[in-house]
């Protein structure tokens, strides 16, 4: 989800709240500690150098119980964030403490935002010497070395 998207839904939102992708909701006394611009300069196993840019937001659990954090209070802070940083209209990655501290995708599934689990993966698929997957043939007319079976 782009920083515009969750701009746009904030303002039709109540109340906001957050999920992981496993179902279990984030405290609803959260807080937004800090919104920010992460930028990654890296190498990939291809020799490819790569930069990325994500909009940061890092919730945390405080047991501050009394506290809920409005839409309209933290659309004030995206945009205090944007003005002050010079953020622009990047992918959002969220930093949330379970375990350890995660870092997830947003998406909204109509109701809550739900921090969806990151994944790790090859940039460069075609250097690393790793095969694609071969598609399985369920079909029985399946022939000795067609790379079906």
């Amino acid at each position: 989800m782009k920083l515009s998207e969750i701009k746009q839904i904030l303002s039709t939102l109540v109340n906001v709240e957050f999920q992981l992708e496993n179902g279990t909701f984030v405290p609803e006394h959260f807080h937004v500690t800090e919104i920010g611009i992460i930028t990654k300069k890296f190498i990939d196993c291809g020799g490819i150098i790569r930069n990325e840019k994500v909009v940061n937001f890092q919730l945390w659990d405080a047991k501050d119980f009394e506290h809920r954090l409005k839409p309209n209070k933290l659309l004030n802070i995206i945009t205090l964030s944007e003005d002050q940083l010079d953020i622009k209209d990047f992918e959002i990655e969220v930093e949330y403490q379970t375990e350890t501290i995660g870092k997830y995708d947003l998406d909204f599934n109509g109701n809550v935002f739900v921090l969806k689990n990151k994944k790790t993966a090859c940039l460069a698929q075609d250097q690393c010497g790793i095969p694609a997957e071969k598609q399985k043939n369920t079909t029985a007319n399946c022939s000795p070395n067609s790379g079906c079976c």
